[in-house]
């Protein structure tokens, strides 16, 4: 009997919910049938997701970054097909793969020329864990400076750089030795560094919980203070790398150099997990010293054919389709359009990213009955405002979006890079309609919001 995939689908194809609710993560089932998006999701094609009806939904998630060429691409799928079909000796260990060097070399003529080396793993967190290894045995230091509301991962040491209390709550003790300070603040940061007992600071170029953008000159004194006291400098470009924010690294915004620069997501080209380190010479050459020590740290699947089959693909496709100049277009056409319309509502404060690394922030209006109903909301859980976006957005408009972070009203967009003209229109039509109806105090929208103080309130008064 042949085992087949698509006959399993077929048997199961209304189990879904069921299986997770009994087998996995029951409480992500709850979250998703309380605010309506309880699909069943059947097929996917760039930046489309199509239900058992056939109703076409615009993603603008792309797996949390990770579709940066949209999904399913035929690029990457004929690649993977191929590398199946050439009986390629895969993870022989005692050997170095040809696919691994090539995906290192494509990548590196990415980055600043002072970054020569690379490292593979299998996740962002992977790679920040890698990070906090080198960065120690490089310095012979023990601390880390990372920044308020940052995210790096949820593994144990990642968790540790972790700017937000909810994910760390509860998981201690964490790393020692680990310094939070604020984002885009150089004076908090020089004073982290100035014992020189610094091994990194690890930092995103542009924050993901609520697309915190620094000001223009922050990385470059950022560079300069790491070199001043000998810290090496990381960016976390998991999240803002290979295209997103309209240049390949968002640090080429900023013309920054760090010591290494952390990556995954996009690189996957959505279909097999890929993350990675770029480092400079001197931290490779520092941790990996000596023969005995070449085994000093690694990950068993990392360098697996399929992952960098995966990643030279993607690579090809974002070159071969302009998808970073295209991200640079589309995205910042859609901040511009969406911040015009401020002047039409109190409670859109504006629009702000870079390419497609997009958050669009509301908050209190001036009218007395806006306001009031602002802090109803308010009231029952901060940042609640925004699920009366998001949940029109996608139950009226089929447009897939998230909040940007617990206890903000910022909702936050990471489309594929493959928008187009028409993806731009319905997006500043849906939000423009949205938006619009929040404005209308009483409405139904309204009704949406009030049954959402009132499971916020019964979420706290359980706790």
């Amino acid at each position: 009997m042949s085992f087949s995939i698509a006959e399993l689908l077929a048997q199961h194809s209304e189990d879904k919910f069921e299986l997770h609710e009994k087998h996995l993560n029951n409480q992500m089932v709850r979250v998703l049938k309380t605010i309506g998006y309880d699909r069943n999701y059947k097929r996917a094609v760039g930046q489309y997701l199509y239900d058992e009806q056939g109703n076409e939904y615009l993603d603008l998630l792309s797996g949390f970054g990770v579709f940066a060429i949209g999904r399913n691409h035929p690029t990457v799928i004929s690649a993977l097909q191929e590398t199946l079909t050439l009986e390629l000796p895969n993870l022989v260990q005692l050997d170095v793969s040809i696919l691994s060097g090539l995906l290192a070399k494509e990548i590196l003529t990415t980055t600043p020329e002072n970054l020569e080396k690379m490292f593979f793993c299998n996740s962002g967190t992977e790679a920040v864990e890698a990070a906090i290894k080198f960065a120690r045995y490089t310095t012979k230091r023990s601390k880390i400076v990372y920044c308020e509301h940052g995210y790096h991962g949820l593994t144990m040491g990642a968790l540790s750089l972790n700017g937000e209390k909810i994910f760390r709550e509860g998981f201690g003790p964490l790393l020692p030795e680990c310094i939070a300070i604020p984002f885009n603040d150089l004076a908090a940061l020089e004073q982290a560094l100035s014992n020189k007992d610094v091994a990194a600071f690890i930092v995103e170029p542009i924050q993901g919980k609520g697309v915190n953008l620094p000001d223009d000159n922050y990385l470059v004194e950022v560079e300069r203070l790491c070199k001043k006291y000998g810290t090496l400098f990381v960016a976390d470009e998991i999240q803002t790398g290979i295209g997103r924010t309209g240049k390949f690294w968002a640090i080429d915004h900023y013309g920054a150099k760090p010591d290494m620069i952390l990556m995954s997501k996009a690189l996957s080209g959505g279909f097999v997990p890929v993350g990675a380190v770029a480092m400079t010479q001197h931290i490779m050459d520092t941790v990996f010293n000596r023969m005995d020590r070449a085994v000093v740290h690694g990950s068993t699947f990392s360098k697996n054919n399929m992952a960098m089959a995966a990643g030279l693909a993607g690579l090809e496709v974002i070159k071969s389709e302009n998808l970073v100049e295209q991200s640079a277009t589309v995205g910042n056409d859609i901040i511009a359009s969406l911040n015009a319309l401020s002047t039409k509502y109190e409670f859109l404060k504006e629009a702000r990213g870079k390419g497609s690394m997009i958050a669009i922030e509301f908050h209190a209006p001036k009218s007395l009955t806006l306001k009031a109903a602002w802090a109803m909301l308010e009231a029952a859980n901060k940042g609640l405002f925004c699920q009366m976006i998001t949940i029109p957005l996608f139950k009226d408009h089929r447009i897939l979006t998230q909040v940007a972070g617990h206890g903000m009203n910022v909702v936050k967009l990471l489309p594929p890079l493959t928008l187009t003209q028409k993806d731009r229109d319905h997006i500043i039509n849906a939000f423009d309609q949205t938006i619009a109806a929040t404005h209308q105090v009483p409405g139904t929208i309204w009704d949406l919001g009030k049954n959402l103080a009132s499971h916020a309130l019964k979420g706290k008064a359980g706790k």
